[in-house]
């Protein structure tokens, strides 16, 4: 195990009716001006942005508004945050969505407490400061809830990229599990899928002897795999929705992740096809995902191996491990149809003609060397033959 910092302040209130405590939170962590940043449509027509008003109200705490957030957010809205926060003295922002509500409310927090560019930080500035941030949860899918992590599509290229830094860290995310259950099966299933992503990202290490962590991902993954089918096939089961809001969460606050490398090829390269087709980002890893691991699978066989054996429960072939490994991927790729994910490009909406125009942003777009690295260093021709895979 490698040595670690780890820090992880966010205070969490989880159950049901708890987004009618936000205003005591906000309080609490010293906002005094908000803007309340969301997306439209559920969140208006359920009547929790009026909830999450009223509780700001209660605790005559004013606001702005800035609604307009879409899934893969867009850095013009992130601009528009901005300038609205630097108009309005706003010295906190409450992010009432899911993840690209939270992510595009990060970005808008370090970007109006710095004199650059914002996009800055999403080609590699740490971010060190930013506004206070908290969320409301409305999806249980990117943890970012409980990150210190960021993704912007840059609408100049259509470029999507990450950022990163504790300053942005919620000071508080509220965690209500009925709020989910109105979710279409499509998007729980997309949620489920970046959940179980974010486990592998981790779990596929080139540092030796980490039982602690690969136990945690493990276990999650089995939780993940339990409750998905069940969310799926009666959308309101609160345990199980309360179960895999919290596996999000952890999966991706990085308690799973401590003292040792981790890849993140898989969301790279699926960033490409998001920010492209505009497809959900759950979505486009149920393809990736399959493709990537086939493609680097060798590298480390026993790795492979031992989650097929840990979470899906195949027979180890000991004389030919690598059966047992193709038999992991094999039944995460089943696992993923099995709950209404697309299998492949064309049902993803994906062109096999654009791969050469998705591999060149992806290992040569904002100032990229030629490859991207993880688990794997992959050039610009094994990202060809992994996009390949996918058709």
């Amino acid at each position: 195990m490698q040595n670690f910092t780890f820090y992880s302040p966010t205070y969490f209130v989880f159950g049901k009716d708890t987004e009618n405590q936000a205003g005591e939170y906000v309080k609490k962590f010293g906002g005094s001006k908000v803007l309340i940043h969301y997306g439209g449509g559920s969140v208006v027509k359920s009547g929790l942005l009026d909830r999450v008003k009223a509780s700001l109200d209660k605790e005559s705490i004013p606001y702005v508004l800035l609604g307009g957030v879409k899934p893969n957010p867009r850095s013009g809205l992130v601009y528009e945050g901005i300038e609205l926060c630097k108009k309005e003295n706003v010295d906190f922002i409450l992010a009432v969505g899911g993840g690209s509500t939270i992510d595009s409310s990060k970005a808008i927090a370090a970007g109006t407490v710095y004199d650059g560019d914002f996009w800055d930080f999403y080609q590699g500035k740490t971010i060190t400061e930013a506004l206070p941030v908290g969320t409301i949860l409305t999806i249980a899918a990117a943890g970012s809830e409980g990150s210190p992590d960021s993704v912007i599509t840059k609408e100049e290229g259509m470029i999507k990229r990450g950022a990163s830094g504790d300053a942005i860290r919620p000071k508080f995310s509220i965690l209500n599990p009925a709020l989910t259950q109105t979710l279409p099966a499509y998007q729980s299933a997309a949620g489920i899928t970046d959940i179980m992503a974010h486990l592998y990202e981790r779990y596929l290490t080139n540092t030796a002897e980490v039982e602690v962590t690969d136990r945690l991902i493990e276990a999650l993954l089995l939780t993940m795999k339990h409750e998905g089918p069940r969310v799926i096939e009666d959308s309101n089961n609160y345990e199980a929705r309360a179960n895999i809001m919290w596996a999000g969460m952890m999966a991706h606050n990085n308690s799973c992740g401590v003292g040792r490398t981790q890849d993140w090829n898989s969301h790279n390269i699926e960033h490409e096809l998001s920010a492209l087709y505009d497809c959900a980002h759950g979505a486009g890893l149920a393809v990736t995902m399959p493709a990537v691991f086939t493609y680097v699978m060798k590298h480390d066989v026993m790795r492979f191996a031992q989650v097929a054996t840990r979470v899906w429960g195949c027979q180890m072939d000991f004389a030919n491990p690598e059966v047992t490994a193709k038999a992991g991927i094999e039944a995460l790729r089943n696992f993923l149809i099995s709950i209404g994910m697309p299998k492949n490009f064309e049902e993803l909406g994906a062109k096999k003609e654009d791969i050469p125009k998705l591999v060149d942003v992806l290992c040569n777009g904002d100032g990229r060397p030629g490859s991207i690295s993880g688990f794997v260093t992959l050039s610009e021709d094994d990202c060809t033959k992994i996009y390949e895979l996918m058709i």
